[in-house]
């Protein structure tokens, strides 16, 4: 599973031309996705950020949504987790359209990343005070990723976590899906080709990350930002 690294030109928070127009999708389906964020868009409106909010359905997900729009817009903006942003990544490239982003998810590990504020309201302030970073993406056999690619223990724990679970129990339902997956773990024989090292090793997860947190709160390496420029990674081997 290679993974590099590019600089690409997507950011957190909306650039000076969000001050113009802006596209905003939001996921109803996040876990926070069915709340009220007319708080949110009284603070873009009040920042001088023009907003028309697009709904797409499951026939017209979001990278087609961004497409279709990009010459009419001057900005993203997203609400959802880290899945909604995950699919977002590659319409944001190839458009070379700023990103803000409204944390709505479960984990919003992106957002915890770039020290967003979970507060809708807050965030919204991030993108109207037009605050730019410019961020790093992954990518693994051709697919993008903000926060981390992995194989193992984290890859079926996510498909373990259910919406409904997510819903009822928010983060807490990360525990409740590793208890039901470890009931089920095995280990894997993985080679990991490093600065010009092989390792074997014998590990439940291998994951490499671009940014600091992933799974809702977890670490991939402590001093790891999404502009350094690195994949850092971990590899999980235990006995039993």
């Amino acid at each position: 599973m290679p993974a590099e690294v590019s600089r690409t030109a997507a950011q957190p928070g909306a650039a000076n031309h969000l001050r113009r127009r802006a596209l905003l999708l939001v996921n109803q389906h996040a876990r926070r996705g069915g709340e009220a964020i007319d708080a949110a868009l009284a603070v873009l409106a009040a920042g001088g950020v023009e907003v028309e909010e697009h709904d797409y359905p499951k026939k017209d997900p979001i990278p087609e949504a961004i497409r279709a729009r990009a010459g009419a817009f001057d900005g993203v903006i997203v609400g959802g987790g880290d899945g909604t942003l995950h699919a977002a990544a590659p319409a944001l490239v190839e458009t070379g359209l700023p990103l803000g982003i409204l944390p709505l998810g479960t984990g919003n590990d992106l957002a915890r990343s770039l020290g967003i504020d979970p507060n809708p309201v807050m965030a919204a302030r991030v993108i109207a005070e037009g605050q730019v970073r410019e961020v790093d993406l992954g990518e693994v056999n051709g697919h993008l990723f903000w926060n981390v690619a992995s194989i193992g223990f984290s890859v079926e724990l996510a498909q373990e976590l259910t919406a409904a679970t997510k819903r009822r129990w928010g983060r807490l339902g990360y525990a409740l899906a590793a208890l039901r997956v470890l009931r089920r773990l095995r280990r894997f024989t993985a080679e990991l080709a490093h600065e010009g090292w092989i390792e074997r090793v014998r590990t439940v997860q291998v994951t490499v990350g671009n940014g600091r947190h992933y799974g809702g709160g977890m670490t991939v390496a402590a001093a790891a930002a999404l502009d350094d420029g690195l994949l850092h990674g971990y590899s999980l081997e235990v006995r039993h």
